[in-house]
């Protein structure tokens, strides 16, 4: 959803299933599928809620429990917990699975602090357990085709070279990208431990892919390749150049879906 127009508003505007009621804060539950993995610090947000209250709604969802899931607001609930509430007001809606998966992605990556990592996983459980193209994904979330590219890139990574990325504390997702672009595992893991042991810089880690793909320095065309999660299909496509942008990239993939007709 664009950001010029939020999501959860929307949503509060047209739906005739929600209710704004005051709710014990212990018959609230978190989202189990929360894509924030990390809360962060609530310090502040403590004291606000201790002066001020809880001014924004949390959103939920009720349960068949008799209890409420957070779709939006676990933050938010902490706090409130943190600050001796005994209740919070909520929003509680009548939304499937997919809008709750939207609603929490959305509200966390309007607040622009997830990580890559959550960022791209989060992305990629729009694209797999609801179908979402990638620009329908980049239309919901307010960005650009090619940023949500990058990052469904990064969700690629394999687990094995995650934790070597974590543990050298490698976050930046110019460097993420470069080490996914890598052609096989080993060479990525290779990638991830060149830059955590010389510490890289995005333009060094360039140069350093660009040797390891050519040592002799000779130019190699780009390659792009993608595997869908399911493993049913990839797709690969070669370019002229060595060095292209995302644009370049989006337009290509573009083109050649422009023309699937006439193919088969």
């Amino acid at each position: 959803m664009r950001h010029d127009a939020h999501y959860v508003e929307e949503l509060t505007q047209t739906k005739t299933t929600h209710v704004g009621r005051l709710l014990p804060i212990d018959k609230l539950d978190p989202n189990p599928d929360q894509p924030r993995t990390e809360i962060g610090d609530l310090t502040d947000l403590t004291a606000s809620i201790k002066e001020k209250g809880v001014l924004e709604p949390l959103l939920v969802k009720p349960t068949l429990s008799g209890r409420w899931m957070i779709i939006a607001g676990e933050r938010r609930w902490r706090s409130a917990q943190s600050a001796g509430l005994e209740e919070v007001p909520c929003i509680e809606m009548d939304v499937d699975d997919a809008e709750v998966a939207e609603i929490a992605l959305i509200e966390n990556m309007q607040r622009k602090d997830l990580t890559p990592w959550e960022e791209a996983d989060g992305l990629r459980a729009l694209c797999e357990r609801f179908g979402y193209t990638h620009e329908e994904v980049a239309r919901k979330v307010g960005k650009s085709r090619s940023t949500v590219t990058e990052a469904l890139s990064i969700a690629a990574i394999p687990d094995s070279i995650r934790e070597i990325c974590r543990a050298c504390e490698i976050t930046s997702k110019s460097l993420l990208l470069q080490i996914v672009r890598q052609p096989d595992d080993e060479s990525m893991r290779s990638m991830a431990e060149q830059i955590a042991a010389e510490g890289l810089t995005r333009d060094g880690a360039r140069r350093a892919r660009k040797a390891y793909i050519d040592p002799t320095g000779a130019s190699e065309p780009y390659v792009f390749r993608y595997e869908a999660p399911g493993r049913e299909f990839k797709v690969e496509v070669k370019f002229k150049k060595a060095n292209i942008s995302a644009e370049e990239l989006f337009e290509a993939l573009n083109a050649a879906a422009q023309n699937i007709d006439e193919a088969i």
